[in-house]
């Protein structure tokens, strides 16, 4: 088959990696890619927003399946423009993708189907969030109801802090028109939990957990995340059955009774405190950096799996992990995710080896004048799997001390909870 993946980062990377070992592949597309995916992949760059002339490209090229990688085409509905065409593509149609288009939608889901998730309250102009924040504790959590790539959250220490916040997404920092959802604050640790549905049926993939904060100990402002590891030891096997059942199973009821089945991945980023799990926010592709881990560790064959969903025969797949630990740590440019500088030289990633139990995933590269540049805010994403989760990490740090590259950053304690625990 020839596939396209549609995107340009890590996890993007991390897709035709498991996509070039199928028997089912003969060639891998990639819009609009960048230098790594280069290495195994077609790349041309076209606008991901311009599904005619993607349509154009896959008549020509004869593409058999679309994997979407990133949640914007989704949001805009480029899988039901593909189905239209009659071409297989991977992910959920325009109305499903609100779960994460939508944070209002997403929240007033729950609310009609009784899913566990922080109390909250949208609004729609300035001055009613501002007073209804006055009657809020501290801290609380203000979130952009729109995409923002992972940084439209705000975790508010302050009363200060938590109006700069509703008066910053009124003021269009993440997008023109955005309403404002204000929830409260959820204690406990993060988790990822994947599924893949064909709408009617599910399989679970293997949990995550990731970094979103910038900083070490979980400080600083969010970000697309920096860093990931798999499995992740608080995702208890008691904790999925629960999660199954009063998260997933009626977030898959809820879109059957709408008429819109859901199909495709389905990312529920979870808090957990004394044993109990609530919904954070919903994904509506794979998480990245997550996708680098879970990639890294799939024995099954990823494409049958995404035919399968799209057949409506899930139930065909057998999907098998490996039993080791894999982590991966983001190298970002100093300074993201506020101001950094492009288009700096990295050196020396040609003294790393990659295989089956090491990868570097490139986020954001190009190749300009024979040198390897860094093109935007998150860039590499290091990924290693071993017998321990500290030997993947051990792995990753001494591999990052071989890259010779001034301007980046990354975060020295991915994992540290695992390990900790």
């Amino acid at each position: 088959m020839k596939i396209l993946v549609l995107g340009n980062g890590a996890r993007e990377h991390s897709l035709c990696y498991a996509i070039s070992k199928s028997p089912k592949t003969s060639a891998i597309y990639s819009i609009p890619g960048n230098y790594g995916i280069s290495k195994i992949a077609q790349c041309t760059k076209i606008d991901l927003n311009d599904f005619d002339s993607i349509h154009t490209f896959c008549q020509k090229n004869q593409i058999d399946l679309i994997v979407v990688g990133p949640e914007v085409p989704l949001v805009e509905g480029i899988v039901d423009f593909f189905i239209n065409k009659n071409i297989k593509i991977f992910g959920p149609e325009k109305f499903a993708a609100q779960l994460e288009g939508s944070k209002g939608f997403m929240k007033d889901l729950c609310e009609e189907y009784n899913i566990p998730t922080a109390s909250y309250e949208r609004f729609d102009d300035e001055a009613s969030a501002i007073t209804y924040l006055k009657t809020q504790q501290i801290p609380i959590v203000i979130k952009a109801d729109g995409l923002a790539a992972g940084k439209g959250v705000t975790v508010a220490e302050s009363y200060t802090a938590a109006e700069q916040a509703v008066k910053e997404i009124f003021a269009g920092r993440f997008g023109k028109g955005m309403e404002v959802v204000i929830e409260e604050f959820m204690e406990g640790e993060e988790a990822s939990y994947f599924i893949c549905t064909d709408g009617i049926d599910f399989l679970s993939l293997a949990s995550a957990q990731d970094h979103k904060r910038v900083g070490e100990g979980d400080t600083g402002p969010n970000t697309g995340g920096m860093g990931a590891y798999s499995p992740a030891p608080i995702f208890t096997q008691e904790i999925k059955d629960q999660v199954d059942k009063k998260i997933i199973i009626p977030t898959l009821k809820a879109f059957q009774d709408k008429g819109h089945p859901y199909k495709g991945i389905l990312y529920a980023g979870l808090m957990i405190n004394n044993g109990i799990a609530k919904l954070v926010e919903y994904n509506i592709r794979f998480g990245d950096p997550e996708c680098q881990v879970l990639m890294l560790r799939m024995k099954s064959d990823l494409v049958e799996m995404m035919l399968n969903t799209i057949d409506g025969k899930i139930k065909d797949t057998n999907l098998k992990w490996e039993d080791d630990h894999c982590a991966t740590v983001v190298m970002a440019s100093d300074g993201y995710p506020g101001k950094f500088e492009k288009k700096t030289v990295i050196k020396n990633l040609d003294k790393l080896s990659n295989d089956n139990n090491f990868q570097v995933f490139h986020a954001s590269t190009l190749k300009e004048d024979s040198n390897i540049k860094a093109d935007g805010g998150r860039v590499l994403s290091i990924t290693a799997k071993s017998n321990t989760l500290q030997d993947a990490l051990d792995k990753i740090y001494d591999s990052i001390n071989l890259i010779d590259w001034p301007q980046g950053y990354f975060r020295k304690d991915i994992g540290y909870k695992a390990i900790k625990r």
